[in-house]
């Protein structure tokens, strides 16, 4: 297993060692010694998955204090455009965000710690996504900012046409990044 680091001190990239033959293939996705030794100190408590067609884009998500969430992230079917933003107010990347393409096929993972906003674009059709998180979900906890925000000028890197893309209800109506407060 390979873990390194991103230019956004503490979001890592994990690519696991992958193993194949004329049966298929086999990989470790998570040890949690070798992430300790990452510094990845992780006590996961919820695992979540979900499936969504291309253009799917949700959030950018995170929970507040006392239910903020380190996330592991990864793809087990399809392709997403994976963001993660720096809200931690001490920190030098402060509003700064880290993407990554994270695939079936590349098998990459992504370590998300707490302080960061989280969110994803599918890429293709019938995408499983699945993340293991540090905390358990509570609602009142939800905070967020608008995916499209023109302070954090996010590049979604997509063909997929804006008016194409698929997001909730709940996600068009996030605040933008210079209205939002963070609890980090």
């Amino acid at each position: 297993m390979n873990i390194t680091k991103t230019p956004i001190s503490d979001l890592l990239v994990i690519e696991p060692k992958v193993w194949k033959d004329n049966r298929g293939y086999f990989y470790e996705s998570y040890n949690a010694q070798l992430f300790a030794d990452a510094g990845i100190d992780a006590n996961f408590v919820q695992d979540n998955q979900s499936f969504s067609q291309k253009g799917a884009l949700r959030g950018l998500h995170a929970q507040k204090a006392p239910f903020a969430q380190g996330k592991l992230v990864r793809v087990l079917q399809g392709k997403v455009l994976d963001i993660a933003v720096d809200i931690r107010k001490q920190s030098k990347t402060f509003g700064q965000y880290f993407s990554i393409e994270l695939s079936s096929d590349n098998h990459k993972q992504l370590w998300v710690p707490p302080g960061f906003l989280h969110g994803f674009l599918t890429l293709e059709d019938n995408t499983i996504f699945t993340y293991k998180v540090t905390s358990y979900y509570d609602k009142a906890s939800e905070i967020g900012v608008i995916w499209n925000d023109a302070d954090l000028n996010i590049d979604w890197n997509s063909n997929i046409a804006k008016e194409d893309l698929l997001l909730s209800e709940k996600d068009l109506v996030l605040p933008a990044f210079k209205d939002f407060d963070s609890p980090f």
